[in-house]
């Protein structure tokens, strides 16, 4: 919230005032008045001065799908490095590209061959900044694809690995971390990196990474050909906050005094809900959800497909009875629809 402004004073009326009020008064009455203009002025001092040494205020960014659908998104100027671990199947390179002017680090696999290859954008579940290591996450899946013809470009976001700062990054509610995961679809299909198909281009999201992918599709439809998800966070921010932000007391100190409870203001977290803007959604999307997840509830996943249905989006949800966050049984199969599915949508 903005500071109010102070009122003006204007010191000529004030001295004009003052000689009037001592011509016409006793001596006690002009030491009264003396006193009380002084009080004032010491008090006016006191307010300037606390207005001039408070420090600015700073506008929270605009968290929501509509705002963001509003900024221009300027993905571009994809580049890849050497070969830093090449295997007989594909080759490892480090990756930069521009996203909003930042610049945005990850990892990218390259299969054997001349190409032009499909691509498929990865977007990582949450790992601490602090710890996260470039192309960190996704490990069977960036393998699996590069063995099965497939780029896999595995974003960093920003404030992760080597990628710029934005310190605005935990309050405006991922939409970030969308914007980075359109700019490397945009970068791709941008690019002139000969093994790059830029006409072929999917988006595979997991955990946060999910709930990240659905901001993507309602924030810039079109920029991807095919979506899937794994163990989706939920696609209304009300549940994400509640389940982990608000514990997170600094953090969720801040996006409450930028954005309000919920409850007291559901309108802007209306907005700010990828779930409300379905409509948008022009991809195929296909969901894999397992019953026994504890990190992310099965109930997310089924409200997600819900709503997906009821916009007239061509969505799937895969539930795995008993499997956890990891799919550590279902992988395999799941893995196996992944590759049907792409095959269908990036022929």
């Amino acid at each position: 919230m903005r500071a109010s402004p102070l009122s003006p004073v204007d010191p000529l009326r004030a001295r004009a005032a003052a000689r009037s009020t001592l011509a016409a008064s006793t001596l006690a009455a002009s030491t009264l008045a003396a006193s009380a203009l002084a009080a004032s002025a010491l008090a006016i001092c006191a307010l300037v001065g606390s207005a001039l040494l408070a420090p600015p205020a700073v506008a929270a960014p605009d968290p929501t799908i509509m705002g963001a659908v509003a900024r221009t998104q300027t993905g571009g100027d994809l580049r890849a490095s050497k070969a830093i671990s090449p295997t007989a199947e594909y080759t490892r390179h480090r990756i930069t590209y521009k996203s909003n002017g930042l610049t945005i680090t990850g990892i990218m696999n390259r299969p054997k061959g001349e190409g032009p290859f499909p691509v498929v954008v990865l977007a990582h579940g949450y790992i601490d900044p602090d710890v996260y290591w470039s192309g960190q996450g996704f490990r069977r899946e960036q393998d699996w694809l590069a063995r099965n013809g497939y780029v896999a470009l595995h974003v960093d976001y920003r404030n992760h690995a080597g990628s710029d700062d934005d310190p605005e990054a935990d309050l405006n509610m991922r939409v970030g971390y969308a914007e980075d995961v359109i700019n490397a679809g945009l970068a791709v299909r941008n690019s002139n990196i000969s093994y790059i198909d830029p006409d072929r281009v999917a988006v595979l999201g997991r955990s946060m990474g999910g709930g990240v992918v659905y901001q993507a599709l309602t924030i810039a439809p079109g920029v991807f050909d095919a979506a899937i998800t794994y163990a989706s966070v939920s696609s209304d921010p009300v549940d994400n906050f509640n389940r982990w932000q608000r514990e997170r007391y600094e953090i969720g100190n801040r996006i409450l005094k930028a954005y309000g409870e919920p409850k007291r203001n559901p309108e802007l977290w209306a907005r700010m809900s990828s779930r409300n803007y379905f409509d948008r959604v022009t991809e195929p999307v296909l969901a894999f959800h397992g019953t026994n997840d504890r990190t992310c509830n099965i109930e997310w996943a089924r409200e997600t497909q819900q709503a997906l249905e009821e916009a007239g989006v061509d969505a799937r949800l895969v539930e795995y009875k008993g499997a956890d966050h990891y799919f550590y049984g279902p992988w395999d199969d799941s893995i196996r629809q992944v590759g049907a599915f792409l095959r269908k949508h990036l022929a």
